[in-house]
């Protein structure tokens, strides 16, 4: 059995710019990990060495239950320099929210109201993670969440020297390089659930040139609601006000977004839950 820093590699997981990430058991222990292996092949690589470190710096901190938990770096050095990375990291089993979406609204609800809370564990601890989108939300079997890939975090309040998000999901805020807050996760999830509600994008960003963004001042927004009639009413204008092109209009914090949620689940329970209803074209508002 092939082994990697003294585990036994299990299977490959995945694969990313400079990265591969595998499912390793501790012959010692017998527990399973995920580690992600970085190797820097060129000087341009050096940026996903620093990413990775980044990563494991932010998650190691917290143990929270929707927060991927990572547990330690292996480097390996050539001529004093960091030559390849890996981190050790939890094993997450489970389907991404873009690849899996959950079936019904209130599923949905549920889900988002975990992201929430695991981002209001990351604020109250001074970081945000600034890339909020449904490939990085981990849904279980038993509908357990777990967010990933904190690679872009960053301590609240942080101003950013270049542009970096996920076009459809980053906020004004990320594209005109100001001061990042936890509205900024406000806006991300809110493009997220955006998405999920309605398989429609939230138009964010426009290109300028070859290698520059703009950012779409008006996003000219259909409504949730008119997109799936099923999105109830009070949900509806939760993701419009995480929408909002100003920060200051948003939910002040991921903890008064999560209050909004409980509600949500309240009347769905009261009225009764409903499937999700996903209209079959997709296509951008």
């Amino acid at each position: 059995m092939d082994e990697l820093a003294g585990y036994q590699i299990l299977s490959v997981l995945g694969h990313g710019a400079s990265s591969t990430i595998y499912a390793v058991m501790d012959p010692r222990d017998q527990h399973v990990y995920a580690v992600k292996q970085v190797k820097l092949k060129s000087a341009g690589d050096q940026r996903f060495i620093e990413q990775a470190l980044l990563e494991h710096e932010v998650a190691n901190q917290f143990d929270h239950q929707a927060l991927r938990k990572s547990f330690k770096i292996i480097r390996r050095r050539k001529v004093l320099r960091t030559a390849e990375l890996l981190v050790l990291m939890e094993l997450v089993d489970g389907a991404t929210l873009e690849q899996h979406r959950p079936d019904s609204i209130r599923r949905c609800a549920e889900a988002f109201l975990k992201v929430a809370e695991g981002l209001d564990a990351m604020h109250r601890g001074g970081y945000v993670h600034c890339d909020i989108k449904p490939n990085n939300i981990i849904v279980s079997s038993d509908q357990h969440i777990k967010i990933i890939d904190f690679g872009q975090s960053c301590p609240i309040n942080t101003i950013k020297k270049r542009i970096q998000g996920t076009p459809d999901y980053i906020a004004p805020e990320q594209v005109l390089r100001m001061a990042l807050t936890p509205r900024t996760d406000v806006f991300n999830l809110g493009a997220t659930m955006y998405w999920c509600l309605t398989n429609r994008h939230v138009p964010t960003m426009i290109p300028k040139s070859e290698n520059e963004i703009s950012l779409k001042r008006d996003l000219d927004l259909v409504p949730p609601g008119e997109v799936n009639p099923h999105v109830p009413r009070a949900m509806n204008t939760l993701i419009l006000d995480c929408l909002h092109t100003e920060p200051a209009d948003r939910p002040e914090s991921m903890s008064a977004l999560a209050a909004r949620l409980r509600i949500v689940l309240h009347q769905v329970d009261r009225s009764g839950d409903v499937a999700l209803g996903i209209p079959l074209a997709s296509k951008r508002a």
